[in-house]
């Protein structure tokens, strides 16, 4: 997919098309999450801190990811893809491998061209988002061609042109070539795919050692046999939050290691899984990060569990210069918990009272304080006078918003007091109102006809 997160958000706010859009997280610890091509050009890119996006692009609209939202759209794109294969290998939201020949749709360069042309205008008539396909014997190339074929494109690299079409592209071009072992590389004098090759096998495990010496050496020749994987085994589940501000007060951060473990027993719920190992994760004021684990008698999904385990390794860790991150997982994954887990969490508070003790009083509650409501930037709204809308922004005990629609024209601006009464929160309109049915998979029209008997 194009620019997916920034492109969803320009479908669904008309004010924002053709213009700058960056998400992410907005704080001064913040990152870019994805940028629109708009943004692009003012060099502003995918894992940018959000500060120096802010500096080459003062004027760009600066968004909180809405996650369920992108989480949503992908599902359809993904219904797309395995409606042409069984063998469909997701990458993250936006981007997946397919082995068309696997699902019988695709056996040369014109029946693959037919599928590509076909699934790009598929996914704009499901998504209203466009999406750039590439094409080729391997996964390695097909990453390649997607890439040169964005935005909104469809490169397909011929069998037995491979080598030719990678020898001038820079050595990042290859996956695993990242800044440093590009910066290796050129100081070897070597700056392209072809002088890759050309410097031989030998003196790349020389330059970078004997694994990526191979792998290297390999994609440079355009060699990947890597199949298609159809399902990948969820290894753990985790959260974890940047502040924008260190954390001193030892209760504070107890209470937001607390809130970590319940947000992620609900993803872990949420996946139907359960787990055996909770990890902690700080990361301190000096950029150190630690991490502890402990691995329980079975696995489980209970939250109190999850956060008495979180509590006691976080006893374990000295905060006292401040914590710029805190994280929470689960690993040792399954799909059943252990049930006798469930009363360990509490210390076995559900048990019954001994003879001649008397329980103890339940504490009396506590009054209910209100909590000034946060609209964050990007999300959506609903105001029971104006309708539909997104929060442009907000502070000083004021919140902007838009009102506008997928399917409207740029809308008006109107600002509340935070606690309207008549502002609430609500849920995202789809980008297309009425999507049509998933398409049935595509068959090209000729087969290639069965090999004759030998004599």
């Amino acid at each position: 997919m194009d620019a997916f997160y920034a492109s969803v958000e320009q479908a669904s706010k008309p004010s924002l098309r053709g213009k700058a859009v960056i998400v992410g997280g907005l704080g001064p610890r913040g990152v870019v999450a994805t940028a629109s091509y708009e943004a692009r050009v003012h060099g502003v890119h995918s894992a940018m801190p959000m500060s120096q996006a802010r500096r080459l692009a003062p004027n760009a609209a600066y968004l909180v990811p809405r996650f369920a939202l992108y989480r949503s759209i992908s599902d359809q794109v993904m219904a797309l893809l395995r409606a042409l294969s069984p063998l469909v290998e997701p990458l993250s939201l936006d981007e997946a491998f397919v082995d068309l020949e696997a699902g019988g749709t695709a056996w040369d360069e014109r029946s693959a061209r037919l599928v590509g042309a076909k699934l790009r205008a598929d996914i704009r008539a499901v998504t209203g988002l466009t999406g750039s396909v590439g094409l080729a014997a391997s996964k390695m190339l097909a990453k390649i061609a997607s890439e040169e074929a964005k935005p909104d494109g469809l490169v397909v690299i011929r069998p037995g042109t491979e080598r030719e079409m990678l020898a001038p592209m820079s050595v990042r071009t290859l996956p695993g070539v990242g800044p440093a072992t590009g910066d290796h590389l050129r100081r070897a004098g070597i700056h392209t795919v072809g002088e890759i090759a050309e410097a031989g096998e030998d003196e790349l495990v020389r330059l970078l050692g004997k694994a990526h010496g191979h792998a290297l050496y390999a994609m440079a020749l355009a060699r990947d046999d890597r199949p298609v994987v159809a399902e990948r085994e969820t290894k753990s589940v985790s959260v974890e939050d940047t502040y924008d501000v260190d954390i001193h007060d030892r209760v504070r951060v107890g209470l937001e290691v607390q809130r970590l473990a319940d947000r992620c027993v609900r993803r872990l719920r949420g996946a139907g899984l359960s787990g055996r190992t909770i990890v902690l994760k700080v990361r301190r004021y000096d950029f150190s990060t630690l991490t502890r684990s402990e691995t329980l008698r079975g696995p489980t999904d209970d939250p109190a569990v999850v956060r008495e385990a979180a509590a006691r390794l976080l006893d374990s860790v000295d905060t006292t210069g401040g914590v710029r991150l805190l994280g929470v997982g689960v690993s040792g994954l399954a799909d059943y918990t252990q049930e006798d887990l469930f009363a360990q969490a509490a210390g076995g508070a559900g048990e019954e009272p001994a003879d001649g003790e008397e329980p103890e009083p339940a504490p009396e509650p506590r009054p209910e304080v209100p909590v000034e409501r946060r609209w964050s930037a990007g999300h959506d709204v609903r105001h029971t006078e104006y309708g539909h809308g997104w929060v442009q922004g907000s502070g000083l005990g004021r919140v902007t918003v838009r009102f506008e629609t997928p399917g409207s024209a740029p809308g008006r601006v109107k600002t509340f007091r935070v606690d309207d009464p008549a502002l609430e929160a609500a849920d995202p309109l789809p980008l297309v109102e009425t999507p049509p049915d998933l398409p049935q998979p595509m068959r090209p029209p000729e087969a290639p006809p069965p090999c004759p008997p030998e004599a």
